[in-house]
């Protein structure tokens, strides 16, 4: 299955330069999918990471194979993003500054979805195992700022992944991303609006 050979790649050592050249090549095609969908040139992949076709293909022999180490990537990263967020910022904040990572996951995402339809017959696991995480974390994010008071307390944390997941439907068009950040904003705002140090702050 193409799971187990990308763990079985992702897994093995490789010498530092190897690694490089992997990592920037996994960097380059998050944004070349992003930008232009599944079907990005992958010889200008290859370029723009500053390695040959040749070395691509070594380490991702189809772009199956590539499409799955970027999405388990991007998903890696928004997990990541949460836990780093909340260290730094208050609740409220973390949960919004993650909020608009998402949309930029979902921009992967909507570029990889031809391929994403193709591994999900072939690595069925794969989506629940990702989905599973990144609600996780956003779960995190909503019950701390619920606990801190600054967003709602009747927030669920499945209510804004559906909201979120809207964004993912809405028609493609150039101002796509501008649309969905000030979607998020005005979410942000309905979270915050009646919230325990917002109703305290008003009295």
């Amino acid at each position: 299955m193409l799971g187990d050979k990308a763990e079985a790649a992702a897994t093995k050592p490789l010498r530092a330069d190897a690694q490089r050249n992997r990592d920037a090549l996994v960097e380059v095609a998050a944004a070349a999918f992003a930008a232009h969908g599944v079907d990005a040139s992958l010889e200008e992949i290859a370029r723009q990471a500053g390695v040959g076709i040749g070395t691509l293909y070594r380490h991702f022999p189809t772009r199956e194979h590539l499409v799955e180490v970027v999405y388990r990537r991007e998903v890696e990263s928004l997990c990541h993003a949460a836990d780093e967020l909340a260290l730094h910022h208050p609740p409220d904040v973390a949960l919004e500054q993650w909020m608009q990572r998402f949309v930029d996951y979902i921009a992967t995402k909507r570029g990889l979805a031809t391929s994403l339809r193709i591994l999900l017959n072939t690595n069925s696991t794969l989506f629940s195992d990702m989905s599973g995480r990144v609600s996780l974390a956003l779960r995190r994010l909503v019950d701390a700022a619920v606990a801190d008071g600054s967003i709602r307390g009747d927030v669920d944390a499945s209510d804004v992944l559906h909201a979120l997941g809207g964004i993912y439907s809405a028609p493609d068009t150039e101002d796509w991303r501008d649309r969905s950040r000030r979607l998020v904003s005005l979410l942000m705002d309905g979270l915050r609006f009646g919230a325990a140090k917002s109703a305290k702050g008003g009295e």
